[in-house]
């Protein structure tokens, strides 16, 4: 406070002392609170569990500690300052308020859905699937009229997916759950094309087309709402350790939990793990108060170093890690609530700026380039945390023909590998079981040789080319990603497959290494890449191909006006149903395709922001020249470094300088931390991480479960089955 009284020259402070009322210090005894019925947590008012006392203090009289002033209880002036103060809503009470939202919205196929007749569909309960037997988890078509069932859904729902076959069949987008109308008109209403949840305005007049009075209707299954809220509610990693014992609660620096603001605990894993890093801890706890002293950011919450700073000071200083005052054992405080953090990380992003549950791994890319765009920004790369995560992944191309090579390296964050899926067979409750997979064999699979056609530059034909991916260098700290989600049935899918760790949890890379151009080894000629298409619009492209326009002029229609506005498209393209190239292939980049190239000033825009001139341009090419497209696609690409050409790796080198790490042998790093996921999918379940930590209790490391707000010495058997099935391996490098 001292600081920004300082630094602002603001006199004036509300000073707000709160006490816990005696009727909210709940014991053990006491009955839990009612269960959560709808996915939104009640709305916690600070008067109906605190007891509020206000100080007006003026700092100008008494510098030190600010002069305590009597308040006027008839001066009105004053007591309205101090109501709308008492009353404002922080960034905390707007996190606690929209937390566990589900924002539901129509969508435009709702709104123009086309209905046909026919007979009037039987009732909840007697009705079944068009294509089976199912009676129950069924869906109806609001185009036709066609009930297929729906997908299996956790909480043992079952379904054979025929309503998702339906759509494929018929391309009819809206279809509403039977067995979920309300007299009230509510319903779980889906659109297929837009692969979501949405709102039917006018649903009780597109049911009443199938001869439903939603007045009449009686709710008799479970609403999606409801299943994901109870599947949520079982989601809680044990906090008991094999023999039924409680774990024990641990207090100190770095051993801070982060509460959860609402599906926030990918965020918090992330967070508690990249702070467990000597050069986050360095960067950001030392010099939290300088910071805070310099900052010509006019408010905190709009600096992420000031919110990286208090994050570094509230995590590892050990001031908020204690035993709660009231409880009769040693048990966990709420923890520091990361609200205006997550407020400002997810910004202008379309995923991390709601309220839902996101995936960890790409948060954490997500955090480093917004971290990285920050401290070029401020000019500040030297002093750059992420640097440690960075190496670079040597790609070696070999045409079978002429048997030329060629090499680039690209740098990386993340390796991503893939866990082999072998099933042997299912358990007592039908569950798929897997056979273990070895974790060496995974980054094997990684750096294995696979084949590609390819058009040779040197052969001038088409060919079948050999590619192998190496390690060019080796990061300080390696971050493994196992691809567990995969997409089954169009539905992303988690596999629990178990994954068997080396001994000891050292991982050695020498293997891994890759060498560069050989003596023997003659390199490509370099080839000019043919630029690609960028994503078209999917519901322009069905928009104008639904009246009859070919795909190819479509297409060009899009790239030449924005690629979003249908009607504009369909506009040019009566303007040019006469040329003579109308259905020639799209040459990107060329006259064709009736696409400019980017503008200096979108590419001015977007290198402000601290992306290279390389990304910007093709970011923009991706997306048709939309400057809001190309932000989200950069921030889902955060790796893709544009057309900039790739590092010269002729040579090999002790170290490289371009994409970070070093070449040096041995490589040998230890586990530090990993990320688990308990749950069947990524848009939903709960992250957790466990964190290596020395000296806990004597000599020797300590694994630590963190689990948002709950930190715990972790059981050691639960830590090694859950090693296996972790989702985020964090390495250090010995």
């Amino acid at each position: 406070m001292r600081t920004h009284i300082s630094k602002s020259g603001h006199t004036f402070t509300l000073n707000v002392k709160r006490k816990l009322k005696p009727s909210a210090n709940r014991t053990e005894d006491e009955e839990p609170p009612a269960k959560m019925t709808k996915l939104a947590i009640s709305e916690k008012r600070d008067e109906d569990n605190y007891e509020h006392r206000t100080t007006i203090k003026c700092w100008k009289c008494l510098p030190g500690t600010g002069l305590e002033l009597p308040e006027v209880s008839g001066d009105g002036h004053v007591q309205s300052l101090i109501g709308g103060v008492m009353q404002s809503l922080s960034s905390a009470r707007q996190s606690e308020v929209k937390a566990w939202e589900e924002e539901i919205t129509a969508c435009e196929h709702t709104l123009t859905v086309e209905q046909f007749a026919t007979a009037p569909i039987l009732e909840s309960g007697v009705a079944h699937c068009s294509k089976c037997d199912l009676k129950e988890n069924l869906w109806l078509c609001l185009t036709c009229g066609s009930l297929g069932c729906g997908r299996q859904q956790f909480g043992g729902l079952g379904g054979n997916g025929h309503g998702l076959e339906h759509f494929e069949e018929t391309r009819h987008p809206v279809s509403v759950k039977l067995g979920t109308i309300t007299p009230e008109g509510g319903a779980d209403v889906y659109c297929y094309s837009c692969n979501d949840a949405v709102l039917d305005p006018e649903l009780s007049a597109h049911l009443a087309t199938f001869g439903i009075n939603v007045q009449t209707q009686t709710k008799t299954e479970k609403s999606m709402t409801e299943l994901q809220i109870e599947h949520n509610l079982k989601f809680d990693f044990s906090l008991t350790s094999e023999d039924g014992k409680a774990l024990e609660p641990v207090f100190g620096p770095g051993l801070t939990g982060l509460a959860n603001l609402g599906n926030s605990c990918y965020m918090a894993s992330v967070i508690q793990s990249v702070f467990s890093l000597p050069s986050f801890r360095s960067r950001y706890l030392p010099s939290a108060l300088q910071h805070a002293q310099s900052c010509t950011v006019p408010l905190p919450a709009d600096c992420l170093g000031c919110q990286l700073h208090k994050l570094a000071d509230g995590l590892l200083s050990g001031r908020y890690s204690h035993p709660h005052p009231s409880a009769d054992r040693a048990s966990p405080k709420e923890g520091v609530r990361p609200s205006t953090f997550k407020a400002l990380i997810g910004k202008g992003h379309e995923e991390f700026s709601t309220m839902r549950q996101q995936d960890s791994e790409e948060f954490f890319s997500h955090l480093i380039a917004t971290i990285r765009r920050d401290l070029k920004k401020h000019g500040q790369d030297a002093e750059d945390p992420t640097e440690v995560f960075k190496f670079g992944m040597e790609q070696r191309l070999q045409c079978s023909s002429c048997m030329k090579v060629r090499y680039r390296v690209d740098e990386m964050d993340v390796a991503t590998v893939p866990v082999p899926k072998h099933e042997k067979g299912q358990d007592a409750e039908g569950k798929v079981l897997h056979e273990e997979s070895d974790f060496l064999n995974s980054l094997r699979m990684l750096t294995g040789l696979e084949n590609l056609e390819y058009t040779c530059p040197s052969c001038q034909k088409q060919v079948i080319a050999s590619k192998r991916s190496s390690f060019a260098t080796f990061p300080n700290v390696l971050v493994v990603h196992a691809r567990r989600f995969q997409l089954v049935n169009w539905v992303p899918t988690k596999l629990e497959i178990p994954v068997i760790l080396p001994p000891d949890d050292i991982l050695h890379m020498d293997e891994f290494i890759g060498h560069g151009i050989q003596s023997d080894e003659t390199a490509l000629p370099d080839d000019a890449p043919a630029p690609a298409l960028p994503a078209f619009n999917e519901a322009a492209m069905a928009q104008l191909e639904g009246m009859g326009f070919p795909a190819i002029r479509c297409q060009k229609a899009l790239l030449a006006t924005g690629n979003s506005d249908p009607n504009t498209a369909m506009e040019w393209l009566f303007q040019h149903m006469e040329d003579p190239d109308i259905d020639a292939p799209i040459q990107v980049g060329g006259s064709a395709s009736g696409a400019p190239e980017p503008s200096a000033e979108q590419i001015n825009m977007l290198a402000d922001m601290g992306f290279t001139s390389a990304q910007a341009k093709k970011a923009l090419r991706e997306t048709g020249g939309d400057a809001e497209r190309a932000v989200d696609w950069l921030f889902c690409h955060p790796d893709d470094m544009g057309d900039e050409p790739s590092t010269d790796i002729s040579q090999p080198a002790a170290t490289t300088s371009g994409p970070g790490g070093s070449s040096v042998l041995p490589a040998t790093y230890k586990l530090k931390a990993f990320i688990s996921h308990k749950g069947p999918s990524v848009h939903s379940g709960h992250y957790v991480a466990h964190i290596r930590v020395p000296n806990l209790n004597g000599p020797g490391d300590s694994w630590v479960l963190f689990n948002d707000e709950k930190v715990v010495k972790a059981d050691s058997e639960s830590v090694k089955e859950l090693k296996k099935l972790a989702y985020l391996y964090i390495f250090e490098r010995v």
